[in-house]
């Protein structure tokens, strides 16, 4: 089968960083034997990517090529299903369903509006996979379908943190914290994370918050083998990447309780889930720091490999397929 991804966010030269997530999924589906296509919708000004787009997927659409199209995101799920001609499947990944929140934790007026739209077009889709069950219990169609985004094991994965740390240049007799987020990102909360580091800081000056966020993906793992701990403040999630991305690398975290991070962490000794509490944060990652030692948290989550996940989406695929194909009267194409 070929399949069209479309996306607002995906990966260039200058910013490595930009939607690794939907890289990710796509390389992993190649892997397991589909013809995979992106569209990515990018220039400026950013909201004309949108018309834009609707018009860039018919041309694409045109020669007949393209079984379905899989969009990420709710805003670009509304730019697939401008069309009638191939079935769309959307992924909804976090504030799309969720909202965006502001500085404060509120959820701004117009996100309200487009959670409500990106509703609405989870009836007129053929087909939804969100990230966690608190995004599922947003939609009113039934056949909701749970795929957390999977995480690459052949890049996180645990490196020598004196090895990590030479690479990057870090000290070797401090205690990094790392914060993994954009700081301009309301939503991850990052004043919370510095005054923890800072609670920290005053009674053990060598504790240092590091804050990671343009880095390309490739180095990403080293930050998690250097660390000592993740801190993980957020407001909301859908299932964060971070979270399971340090799984992988075995490095310990305190983490609010959002979206499926409970459970992807759930019984994996030197993982915190508490409240967003200065005091508290700061007792958990202490004692983290005083055991010194890592997290089995990758052999907990190997059911979120890419080869895993990967499974599930392809098979959501010739499920959709298999109704379009019943509804057209004529049989699916073959893989």
């Amino acid at each position: 089968m070929r399949v069209l991804a479309i996306t607002a966010m995906y990966p260039t030269p200058e910013r490595p960083a930009w939607g690794t997530f939907v890289r990710s999924q796509v390389e992993s589906l190649r892997k397991a034997g589909v013809d995979m296509e992106v569209l990515a919708l990018d220039g400026k000004p950013r909201k004309l990517i949108y018309p834009k787009g609707v018009l860039r997927l018919r041309r694409r659409l045109a020669d007949g090529s393209i079984d379905l199209v899989h969009a990420h995101f709710s805003y670009v799920g509304m730019v697939a299903r401008t069309q009638w001609k191939v079935p769309v499947v959307v992924t909804y990944h976090g504030d799309d369903l969720l909202g965006t929140r502001t500085p404060d934790g509120r959820i701004t007026a117009f996100s309200k509006i487009m959670v409500k739209v990106g509703q609405l077009l989870s009836n007129a889709v053929d087909a939804v996979i969100v990230q966690s069950k608190e995004m599922a219990g947003k939609l009113s169609r039934p056949d909701v379908n749970i795929i957390p985004h999977e995480v690459d094991f052949e890049l996180f994965k645990p490196v020598d943190k004196g090895s990590a740390r030479a690479i990057l240049g870090l000290d070797p007799r401090k205690k990094y914290l790392l914060f993994a987020a954009s700081p301009r990102i309301p939503v991850k909360r990052f004043p919370f994370a510095k005054a923890v580091a800072d609670y920290l800081e005053e009674r053990d000056p060598s504790v240092e918050l590091l804050v990671v966020h343009k880095e390309p993906q490739e180095r990403l793992p080293l930050y998690m083998s250097a660390a000592d701990a993740l801190v993980f403040p957020s407001y909301q999630e859908g299932s964060p990447n971070i979270v399971k991305q340090a799984m992988a690398c075995n490095l310990p975290m305190v983490c609010t309780d959002v979206g499926d991070v409970r459970e992807v962490v759930d019984g994996t000794r030197g993982c915190y889930i508490c409240d967003p509490d200065v005091v508290e944060f700061a007792a958990n990652l202490n004692e983290i720091l005083q055991r010194g030692e890592r997290t089995q948290g990758r052999e907990l989550i190997r059911h979120l490999d890419g080869p895993n996940v990967a499974r599930r989406v392809i098979q959501l695929y010739e499920k959709v397929l298999g109704r379009e194909s019943q509804a057209s009267g004529t049989a699916p194409r073959a893989a």
